[in-house]
This record gives structure tokens, sequence and C-alpha cells, in this order.
């Protein structure tokens, strides 16, 4: 059998890097789930597969078919936005990831900044919060930039702020990716072609600007793929991301990974505290005490409403 490793996902066909640098279109055969949770995408871009040629009719075209995914280093799953009981893998084994967001155009969304770190968090794949467009910025909206890397470099998140038109920022970006394996994500419209296009320029992945109607960002990358970088390191570009939710963690699993909140929760008067209404919560006092940010603690509050919501609908929906 061969070995390589798979660059792009459509979903049902999968391209793969071979060791002779050759790329072969793939399936699978099979079913795969992740810690009993079935997938949507059983194989993620940056999966080490092995894999047997397949037989053709067509003596041209030379198709592969996947047996065996390796052991993964990691992933990053989250809730198939079609299919409520799945997961959705975006990527696999990569040494970093990037949270590219914006203050405008479209506007910024701190929630989706903490949804997003809940995936990366469960597996301690470092994250770097990226803010895009610095060159739409006004005074105003560089308080509110400020204000974000306040936040979460307290809690020991690395933050940037570039611009694809300003070279002192891209050199900064390139010193983050280069000799990683980097998965980078976001909203759609924050500018996640532009950017790389700015980084490698021959690979000119097409663009679309933001929606003058809606005001947000328009789908330009279908599928993940694996970008190679010419100063060293990859990239995983995934497709934008409207919304983020979360089946396969617990509530305990959320408080956990937020990570000023499991900090807190030591001093909790009980051990199982979800800091909601329990009495004597460390991090309900530290949130009244302005040393925990309110809207964190808002966001941490609303996944776990969902979370035991949709924990409700399917106890009742088996009886």
């Amino acid at each position: 059998m061969k070995e390589g490793i798979v660059v792009k996902s459509t979903g049902s066909w999968y391209l793969v890097l071979l060791e002779d640098h050759s790329i072969l279109k793939c399936r699978i055969v099979g079913k795969f789930k992740i810690n009993g949770f079935k997938l949507t995408n059983p194989v993620g871009v940056g999966d080490l597969v092995r894999l047997e040629i397949e037989q053709s009719n067509n003596e041209e075209e030379i198709n592969g078919i996947i047996k065996e995914i390796m052991p993964r280093q990691n992933y990053i799953v989250r809730q198939s936005p079609r299919q409520q009981h799945h997961l959705h893998l975006l990527a696999a084994n990569v040494d970093q990831a990037i949270l590219l967001t914006t203050i405008k155009e479209p506007n910024l969304k701190q929630g989706f900044i903490d949804r997003f770190l809940l995936m990366t968090e469960p597996q301690n794949i470092p994250t770097y919060i990226v803010f895009n467009k610095s060159d739409l910025l006004d005074n105003s909206d560089m308080e509110v930039f400020e204000s974000m890397k306040k936040i979460y470099e307290s809690i020991g998140y690395e933050v940037l702020l570039v611009s694809a038109f300003d070279q002192n920022s891209l050199l900064a970006l390139n010193n983050i990716l280069k000799d990683k394996n980097t998965f980078l994500c976001g909203q759609s419209g924050v500018g996640k072609s532009t950017l790389i296009n700015s980084i490698q320029p021959h690979l000119e992945i097409k663009t679309e600007e933001i929606s003058e109607y809606s005001g947000k960002g328009q789908h330009t990358t279908t599928f993940a793929e694996m970008h190679i970088l010419s100063f060293g390191g990859k990239i995983i570009d995934s497709p934008g991301i409207k919304s983020l939710s979360f089946n396969n963690l617990s509530q305990q699993d959320v408080a956990h990974n937020f990570r000023e909140i499991f900090e807190a929760a030591s001093e909790c008067k009980y051990g199982d505290c979800l800091h909601r209404n329990e009495p004597k919560c460390k991090v309900k006092e530290l949130v009244n005490e302005g040393k925990i940010d309110v809207n964190r603690y808002i966001n941490y509050l609303q996944i776990l409403d969902e979370i035991e919501s949709q924990n409700y609908w399917e106890l009742h929906t088996d009886m």
C-alpha cells in the first residue's frame, strides 16, 4: 500500500499527496467515527492515510482507495451544520491554528472567537487570534481592538493585527506560519483568501467582496485545502464558517476549556460548579469584579444552555 497526506477534501473525493510528490484522487470505503460520533466527512485535510491503487477501465485515469487512516496527533471538529448528531472534521495533525477575524467588514463577533477557541482548546492546539483589515480601522475601531487584545492576551492567547496591504504585519504573520502546519479559519468575508494571496501570490485563490446588501461575507473557499508555503510550512484553508455548535462536548468540558473560568473554578465551593446560580462561586465573583470579561462569561453561559437544551431533546426523543 502507498502512504500520503490528504491535501484537499471535497466530501466524496480526496486529493492525496504521495511520497513521490504526485497527487492521487481517492475515495474511501467503510465507516469511521471519532469518540463514537459519526462523521459527515470521515477523512480530513492533514490526515495521513494508506491507500491502494484502484483499477479503472480508463487506463489514463488512476485513482486510489483509502484503506486506513493513521493515528491522529490531534484533530479539529465541530457539530455538523446539516446533521445534528454527526461531527464535521475540519482538519487533522496541525501544529497550530489561526482564527482570522475582523473589527469591521464584517463586524466583530466575539461569540465566534470564543466558540472557535472551544474547538482547539480541548486538543491543546496553540491558537492565534488575528484581526484582519487593519487598514479599515479608525480610532474608535482601534479602541475595540485594544480591548479584545487585552482580554485574550490576559488568558494566554497571542493577538495580532494585520492587513493584506501592510508588509510589516505580513512579515509578522509569515514568522508564525514558517515551518508549521497551520489550520486557518474564519467567518465568511474576513479576508482569508486575500490574505493568503498576499502571503503567497502564486496560489491565486479566488476572492470576493463583502455583500453590500447584507454586509456579510460571501463563501469563496468551497472545500478545505492544504497549501504549501514557499518559505516553509503549510496552511490548511477551510471554507468560511457561519456558526459553531458542539454536540461532542459536555457542560463540564465547556467549563474546563474556558481558561480563566477553569483557573478560577478551584476556588468555588462545589467541585462540579458550572458557575451559573451556585452559591459561593468564585467565577461569578470575578465577573462581578470585572476580572473575568463579562461578554466571555455570557458566551460561556449561552453554550451551556445550548448543550443542556440539546441533551434534553435527545433524551426525550429517545424515550
